[in-house]
């Protein structure tokens, strides 16, 4: 990628990035309901028509960090060792992620404008949405490291059953902002295991 290339990409990240936190501090102060498309964007300073560019709807701009937080985790799934145990190697990733997200200082404003968020009806249905297309990725790749005749519905049920045990965790922190969102990440993953994870 050349200099022009990079600098473009990262003007767009920036437009995104900016778009997306405008949608989360509009819908905590007001309420996600009240919230219009062409409020985000003027906050944002971009037109409606360049917010229509990077999301489809206020929904999406306020779980784009939910969507990049899962992609950035398929990475990290990619990157380990072929050979480690499925559910050890989510896990691994999983808490490589948490510990670079929430070390970020800002982590924290933005999880404090999410728990104002927490459990609105309105926003439930995008939520499980993500999920689901993050969840039919994440099960292609669990499947590569399974073998058998059964390793497509093993590889569902334990992206299904990951990625419900970080939405708890998320939630339990998110309910207890007390309590450190790595460490309840780590112990809900172990609670989580699978008893026979070694037979890939």
């Amino acid at each position: 990628m050349d200099e022009a290339a990079g600098l473009r990409e990262r003007k767009k990240a920036a437009t995104r990035l900016a778009l997306h936190e405008a949608a989360l501090r509009l819908a905590a102060e007001q309420g996600p309901d009240r919230v219009t498309v062409e409020a985000i964007a003027d906050a944002a300073n971009v037109s409606r028509r360049t917010f229509s560019n990077y999301f489809s709807s206020k929904e999406e701009a306020l779980f784009h960090s939910d969507t990049r937080w899962l992609r950035r985790l398929l990475d990290l799934l990619r990157a380990q060792a072929p050979d480690e145990a499925p559910w050890a190697a989510l896990s691994r990733a999983a808490l490589h992620l948490a510990a670079e997200f929430y070390d970020d200082g800002s982590a924290m404003s933005w999880l404090n404008r999410r728990r104002r968020l927490h459990g609105h009806p309105g926003l439930l249905a995008h939520q499980a949405a993500a999920y689901a297309t993050i969840e039919r990725e994440l099960a292609g790749e669990l499947a590569q490291r399974l073998t058998g005749p059964d390793r497509a519905l093993r590889a569902r049920i334990m992206a299904a059953t990951f990625l419900a045990t970080v939405r708890v965790a998320t939630q339990h922190g998110i309910e207890h902002p007390d309590t450190s969102m790595v460490d309840t990440l780590r112990a809900a993953l172990a609670h989580a295991a699978p008893t026979a994870e070694g037979t890939t």
